[in-house]
């Protein structure tokens, strides 16, 4: 996978808990770079004006590739996403999930596939990109029929030419389905991929581990990405259990580097 066209991103909500100031940040990222990595995924911040994480990235030569916002930005103030959007020169502009009023039935699903795809038009006529973040619960079944899910819904019933898709590889085999499947049947619609692996203590929990140290075969997985044009690979890891975050992007980035991954 050398030389491959998808790229390795940090997704900064791994360490969030080192990105609450604009001092956090900057060291942050110096270290994220350290590491390897020469992207990010800005999620998680702490309240941090839109010009200082541009400078902040720019000084530690970290290119923002994507980000998660809530979908109310999106709603209420569009142009203002646009403009932080374009002085980050990030052309993804994602959510991190379905908001909860939308959860409870398939007529949820639906209203925010019509509005969600509505959004997703203006972002793309400003020349960004909208990108959705699944987790698990997206993979419930409805209306009685063993084959249908909100995210079957959400799949069938947004605007393919606007709306896309960062599918997270870990949630979507938590939720019951296939990762593999699921890279095949949005190939064309995702740019942006969220990395994450898991692992099953012997006790039986189910616990997030570092990319390549868990059950998840990432070899295949980042095969599917290439094949299917996505362009970048953001890590994610939402609970370290104790190890220091960092240490748990640079293992996930070791592993990644030699299943062939660029940086």
């Amino acid at each position: 996978m050398e030389g491959t066209f998808m790229k390795i991103a940090a997704q900064l909500y791994t360490l969030r808990e080192f990105l609450k100031t604009p001092e956090d940040m900057a060291a942050t990222l110096k270290k994220v770079k350290e590491i390897g990595y020469n992207a990010v995924q800005v999620s998680g911040i702490g309240p941090i004006d839109t010009e200082t994480v541009k400078k902040l990235a720019d000084e530690a030569e970290l290119f923002i590739c994507a980000t998660h916002i809530p979908f109310s930005d999106m709603v209420n103030d569009l142009d203002a996403v646009i403009a932080k959007h374009k002085l980050w020169e990030c052309p993804y502009v994602g959510i991190g999930g379905l908001p909860t009023e939308y959860r409870q039935d398939p007529e949820g699903y639906r209203t925010f596939a019509k509005a969600a795809s509505e959004i997703a038009r203006k972002l793309k006529d400003a020349g960004l990109q909208f990108i959705y973040h699944n987790h698990a619960f997206e993979f419930t079944k409805f209306e009685g029929r063993s084959d249908k899910s909100g995210m079957d819904i959400l799949f069938e019933e947004t605007d393919p030419e606007t709306f896309g898709f960062e599918l997270d590889l870990h949630w979507v085999q938590a939720g019951g389905a296939d990762p593999l499947e699921w890279i095949h049947k949005v190939k064309g619609r995702m740019q942006v991929v969220h990395l994450k692996d898991y692992t099953v203590t012997p006790g039986g929990e189910r616990r997030f581990a570092e990319i390549g140290e868990g059950s998840m075969n990432y070899a295949r997985l980042l095969e599917a990405c290439v094949q299917t044009g996505v362009e970048w690979g953001a890590v994610e890891q939402d609970l370290c259990y104790g190890r220091d975050p960092f240490e748990s992007l640079a293992i996930s980035a070791r592993n990644l580097k030699a299943l062939g991954a660029s940086f």
